[in-house]
């Protein structure tokens, strides 16, 4: 179980048939590093970049959201053009993605698609948390979340 978070980040709806989430999901890291987020949301919890996959229209074949922040205390200034969310407790499965990045979160989102029904998988919302070890080229880890029934 995870406790429930606060996030201030930036969205965009998308989906994973013809490789239209790749392309989005790109555009909108892009966006968060060229936009200097990390440095412009305040009340910051911590300096980990989340990325929440939510508002599943059904499963990961159909539309969802993808939100790209960071944990915030609280939603009360949420800057213009930002989105502000706050996602409740939820049961998790946690999988490490190791290796260089992107490359192995999308192993791990590979393999978790493959196994999504003995998963058990909610759909409610799942993270991943980029955290002081994202960065270490081929040694790099990322947390992936998977809210699980």
């Amino acid at each position: 179980m995870t406790n429930g978070f606060k996030i201030i980040g930036i969205a965009t709806r998308t989906t994973n048939k013809d490789n239209q989430a790749q392309t989005d999901l790109g555009k909108l890291w892009g966006d968060f590093f060229a936009k200097d987020l990390m440095n412009s949301i305040t009340n910051k919890c911590s300096n980990e970049i989340l990325a929440i996959y939510t508002d599943y229209k059904s499963d990961f074949t159909e539309e969802y959201t993808t939100i790209i922040g960071m944990p915030v205390a609280t939603l009360d200034e949420v800057p213009a053009g930002l989105v502000g969310r706050e996602f409740p407790a939820e049961n998790f499965q946690k999988f490490i993605a190791r290796g260089d990045m992107p490359q192995a979160v999308v192993d791990v989102w590979m393999d978790v698609w493959n196994r999504d029904a003995e998963l058990n998988r909610n759909y409610t919302y799942d993270y991943e948390l980029y955290g002081a070890k994202s960065q270490n080229g081929a040694e790099s880890e990322v947390e992936i979340f998977i809210s699980v029934k």
